[in-house]
């Protein structure tokens, strides 16, 4: 039988700029302190551990725990481009509903470098050649940067199809800042005007804007997880829970649709929400805030018809009558999304944990959405795979 999971504590640090951060093993151990003192144990307590991170040599997640304790227990190096942390989040859930631990840490960290990402290995084939081959097809500017090239393009294929205006992205940035400004552990808390997106050096003319995506960040997340009977013995915190949980993985039609929204991940997201609403026994209209994967403006724009938050050609209205943000239908990355609070690739699905949880418990201060029940939140890597999770407050 499947066991409810809970989220008993969660934790992060303030996200820095490359070369302006501690080494990983300082923020992963940061983080994990303030993930065991938000639940109130010990790291003793802890049965298993899935470490998440990017670009970091192998074992880099035993290099980071060891800075806690060296208690012997199995530690699950985990690698899944950007839905690392969430992919760690995934594997320690699976961990307690199936009865195999009792209490388990998910840790996510990233020291990145400067500029645009890069493969670490230049002498192999790359996961990315097929995606490059169907933006060469399909979009063509190689020159581009490949991730920016990616989501560029599906939100190029947005304003091709449906008529949706630059100027509809830069809503979205701005409303990130205007969110991160209430998050001090966010990178860029500066707010910034639609005015200052549309003016900021285009990236690729009449497409995206040097605001509209996201920077690269170090940092670190982190998440204790139980059972329920380990949280009455112990006394933890209970009142969020998991409620279901979907990972999925590119379909044939990544490339056959010759779409570039489903090269990014858009059939990804839709199939890992239907599953997930189905197993919480809930709908879309039925999830008060959301957590998603804005890497880029244009991102978040198609993810909102891929969870079903609107319809499909109905996200430029969407931004329009403000319903993703504070008085509108959703409250969309309340703590500045990866746009402004920042994207350390393996800690980014962590850090959306930590502000759900937050949310939940009514504990998020200047960010709180009012009477948060239901949180919704998704986490895309290309290559690729993609992880909705849906939380509830049981009290």
């Amino acid at each position: 039988m499947s066991r409810k999971v809970l989220v008993s504590g969660v934790g992060m640090i303030p996200f820095a700029k490359p070369g302006a951060s501690d080494p990983y093993p300082v923020m992963a151990a940061a983080a994990t302190q303030a993930a065991l003192a938000d639940a109130g144990i010990g790291y003793e307590r802890i049965q298993q551990a899935y470490v998440g991170y990017v670009y970091g040599d192998s074992t880099a997640g035993q290099r980071a725990l060891y800075e806690v304790g060296m208690t012997g227990i199995p530690v699950v190096n985990v690698n899944n481009n950007c839905s690392t942390g969430s992919t760690a989040l995934f594997l320690a859930r699976q961990a307690i509903a199936s009865g195999a631990a009792e209490c388990v840490l998910a840790l996510g960290f990233e020291q990145m470098t400067p500029g645009a990402l890069k493969a670490a290995f230049g002498d192999r084939p790359s996961p990315f050649e097929r995606f490059d081959a169907a933006a060469d097809e399909l979009v063509g500017n190689s020159e581009i940067p490949l991730a920016l090239r990616y989501f560029g393009g599906a939100g190029l294929a947005h304003m091709q199809q449906y008529g949706t205006r630059l100027e509809t992205f830069a809503k979205i940035r701005a409303k990130a800042s205007r969110h991160a400004a209430n998050n001090p552990l966010a990178l860029f808390r500066k707010e910034v005007s639609v005015d200052d997106v549309m003016a900021a050096p285009a990236v690729w003319p009449g497409v995206m804007t040097r605001l509209m995506a996201c920077p690269p960040t170090c940092g670190a997340a982190a998440a204790v997880l139980c059972s329920e009977a380990f949280a009455k013995r112990h006394g933890l915190e209970s009142a969020v829970w998991i409620a279901a949980q979907a990972m999925t993985t590119d379909t044939a039609k990544t490339f056959t649709a010759r779409d570039m929204r489903e090269v990014v991940g858009f059939g990804m997201a839709r199939e890992a929400a239907r599953q997930v609403y189905e197993e919480a026994g809930i709908g879309a209209d039925d999830v008060d805030v959301v957590e998603l994967h804005d890497c880029f403006a244009h991102n978040e724009l198609i993810s909102y018809e891929a969870l079903g938050l609107c319809p499909e050609g109905g996200a430029e209205k969407f931004v329009d009558d403000g319903d993703n943000t504070y008085g509108g239908r959703y409250v969309t990355n309340p703590s500045g999304g990866l746009l402004s609070k920042g994207h350390p690739l393996g800690a980014t699905g962590l850090a959306q944990c930590t502000e759900l949880v937050h949310q939940l418990r009514g504990t998020a201060g200047a960010r709180q959405v009012e009477g948060a029940r239901v949180a919704l939140q998704h986490n895309l890597g290309l290559g690729g795979a993609c992880v909705v999770t849906v939380y509830r407050n049981q009290q």
